[in-house]
């Protein structure tokens, strides 16, 4: 069932959360709807929480000098200048985002995972690839490029061979992908619960997975899933959660459609 945002109820949005919109110049409907976000939906919210994978991948903010880039830092700035708080969380795309971006696209970094209390609700916010724990090689992986002298490393490279690394990383990452289940590549049940237990709330925001979907877990337990965006397809996937005023959750599919 579906319902149109503007039945939504009359409370205030405290906050939007949105992620892997995989953004990039190939994708032209994608981007044009993430910046139809911002000004028509963005824009009256009190904040707004970038949870990962904003681009499809990030090479270093010197990459700033891309026009393509500097569009997207713009327009999130310009959702910034008008009152709106916005936070960024890195994805395993974009998590060489520093602060140079933050302040070009006026974002705050938050860390992974991170918990909000807002409109009287407590919730974990996290990207979602730290707990895909089945998937071993990932996991070492994301180990290694996480670290700071790897990135200190590779960041000192020019930007066009980091540009290059990073191709080739893709390619490679969406040929071993076609070898692993889909099992593999989501959440593990127990690295859920660990995070929990490590956080304390009993709702949690997250994506990566390309999955979305409301899972309702033992102890009153809320796990929220972000939907990946895809435009540029003949059948548009996209989405966001919103936080109102009374506390309540609300999805949102491609069209902007409430999800019931």
């Amino acid at each position: 069932m579906t319902t149109s945002v503007s039945s939504q109820t009359a409370q205030p949005t405290v906050a939007l959360f949105v992620s892997d919109l995989h953004l990039q110049a190939s994708l032209p409907a994608t981007t044009a709807a993430f910046l139809a976000f911002l000004q028509t939906h963005a824009v009256h919210s009190r904040q707004l929480y970038l949870l990962g994978d904003i681009f499809e991948y990030w090479a270093g903010d010197d990459d700033l000098v891309t026009p393509y880039n500097r569009q997207v830092a713009d327009a999130l700035k310009a959702v910034q200048a008008q009152g709106v708080e916005l936070f960024w969380m890195a994805g395993n795309r974009d998590f060489l985002v520093g602060e140079a971006f933050a302040a070009a696209a006026g974002l705050s970094l938050l860390p992974d995972p991170h918990v909000i209390t807002e409109a009287g609700r407590t919730i974990t916010l996290a990207h979602g690839d730290a707990q895909c724990t089945d998937d071993v090689a990932y996991m070492a992986f994301r180990a290694q490029v996480r670290q700071p002298a790897y990135q200190q490393q590779f960041l000192s490279m020019p930007l066009a061979q980091r540009k290059a690394i990073i191709e080739g990383m893709r390619k490679t990452s969406q040929q071993s992908n076609q070898d692993k289940s889909m099992e593999i590549m989501d959440v593990n049940a127990d690295a859920i619960d660990a995070l929990f237990a490590q956080t304390g709330a009993t709702t949690l925001i997250h994506g990566h997975t390309h999955r979305p979907a409301l899972h309702r877990l033992d102890g009153g337990r809320l796990r929220y899933v972000l939907p990946d965006w895809e435009y540029d397809v003949a059948a548009p996937r996209g989405g966001w959660i919103s936080l109102t005023g009374d506390g309540q959750l609300h999805r949102f599919d491609a069209a902007g459609m409430e999800i019931g």
